[in-house]
């Protein structure tokens, strides 16, 4: 049986929590750079990610 691809598990949690994060974002009493913190926590993931795979390509190739 084939493993769900990690983006099959990116929608589905952005599907379920899209909503309730759409409106803590737009809380009109909320801060200003509540946007930008996600955006950021996006590129940190992102480049972890990135991180790990490349480290784990180095290995696979070495091997």
């Amino acid at each position: 049986m084939n493993k769900p691809s990690p983006l099959v598990y990116l929608a589905l949690v952005a599907y379920i929590f899209a909503p309730a994060l759409i409106g803590w974002v737009m809380d009109p009493k909320g801060h200003w750079y509540r946007p930008f913190g996600i955006w950021l926590l996006v590129v940190v993931v992102a480049y972890l990610v990135q991180k790990y795979r490349a480290k784990r390509a180095a290995e696979q190739k070495a091997s």
